[in-house]
């Protein structure tokens, strides 16, 4: 079992920025996907940033945060972070952690950012 922990949402006004975190711990041998996904009201639930992690490993973004948002990892801390800037309204969302750990899906349970106009 992996266990997620996302922290660092919150309320910003435009413009702004947050850092998100996430903490794995448990059971983690050799992680193939590391990311971070959204949901907003009434939307389902959307990739921003990802690592796939297999003979190469390769980075993806989401058009709408791309230049803007950050993902970066610390494999020694099971942490997995998100920085992002320029936060526009459109950002609010249910952040969510997600790491795929021999071919399962784990999730955190999500860290709000809402983002003023």
């Amino acid at each position: 079992q992996v266990q997620l922990v996302e922290s660092g949402g919150g309320l910003v006004q435009a413009g702004g920025s947050l850092r998100l975190s996430c903490v794995a711990s448990g059971t983690i041998f050799s992680s193939t996907a590391m990311g971070w996904y959204r949901q907003a009201p009434g939307k389902q639930r959307e990739l921003v940033a990802q690592y796939t992690i297999g003979a190469a490993t390769t980075l993806n973004y989401a058009e709408s945060v791309k230049g803007r948002f950050t993902i970066s990892r610390d494999n020694a801390k099971k942490t997995v972070y998100l920085q992002m800037n320029s936060l526009r309204p459109e950002d609010t969302a249910v952040y969510y952690c997600l790491r795929r750990e021999r071919g399962v899906d784990y999730w955190g349970q999500g860290t709000q950012v809402t983002v003023s106009s």
